[in-house]
C-alpha cells in the first residue's frame, strides 16, 4: 500500500484526529499506531460509540511539525473496520483525510477559511471525463469529498447529542 507523503516543509501545525468508530479488538493496535507517531506519553481515552454496537471512538489533538496528519492517515487506513478523519491546520490552511470502509480514503486541501480547494489539474480532468451535467456534478462531488462528508456527519452528531443530553440533566 502506498504511503501518503507529508508536505516538504516542517512548519508547526495543529492537528486533530477523530476516530469515529473502531471495533474493540483493534483498539490496542490503534493505540500503538498513534503512540508510535505522537509519542508514548499520549494516552488514548476511548468512549463507546452508540451508533455501531461494539465499537469505540476517540479524539486526539496535537501540535507538531507539518506532515503528521498524512502519516497518521497512512497508518490508520490499513485497518478496514474503522471510520476516521484527520485534520492538520497551519497558518496557510491545511489538509484533511477522511476514511470509511466503504469509500476508502479522501484527501483534501483547504484554505485558511476551511474551504476545500480543487486544483487546476483536477478540474481539467473532471471536465475532460464529464459528458453531461450529472457526471460533472459527480466528479466535483468526488473531488470535494461530499460522500465522505455525508457518511461521517452521522458520527459527528453523537458528541452533540451527548452534550445536549448532559445539559438537559
Amino acid at each position: 500500500m502506498e504511503r501518503l507523503s507529508p508536505p516538504p516543509s516542517r512548519n508547526l501545525a495543529r492537528g486533530l484526529l477523530v476516530i469515529h468508530s473502531v471495533p474493540s479488538a483493534l483498539r490496542r493496535h490503534i493505540d500503538w499506531a498513534i503512540q508510535s507517531l505522537l509519542g508514548n506519553h499520549r494516552d488514548v481515552e476511548w468512549k463507546s460509540q452508540p451508533l455501531i454496537a461494539g465499537t469505540y471512538r476517540t479524539t486526539i489533538e496535537w501540535r507538531d511539525g507539518a506532515g503528521l496528519a498524512s502519516q497518521l492517515a497512512s497508518s490508520l487506513r490499513a485497518w478496514h473496520y474503522i471510520h476516521f478523519e484527520v485534520q492538520e491546520i497551519s497558518d496557510e490552511g491545511g489538509e484533511i483525510f477522511r476514511f470509511t470502509p466503504e469509500l476508502g480514503i479522501h484527501r483534501g486541501v483547504f484554505d485558511a477559511s476551511g474551504a476545500i480547494q480543487i486544483g487546476e489539474f483536477m478540474v481539467t480532468n473532471i471536465l475532460k471525463n464529464s459528458f453531461d451535467e450529472e457526471s460533472l456534478r459527480e466528479g466535483l462531488a468526488l473531488a470535494l469529498g461530499t460522500d465522505w462528508e455525508n457518511e461521517l456527519e452521522r458520527f459527528r452528531g453523537v458528541d452533540l447529542q451527548e452534550a445536549s443530553h448532559l445539559r438537559a440533566i
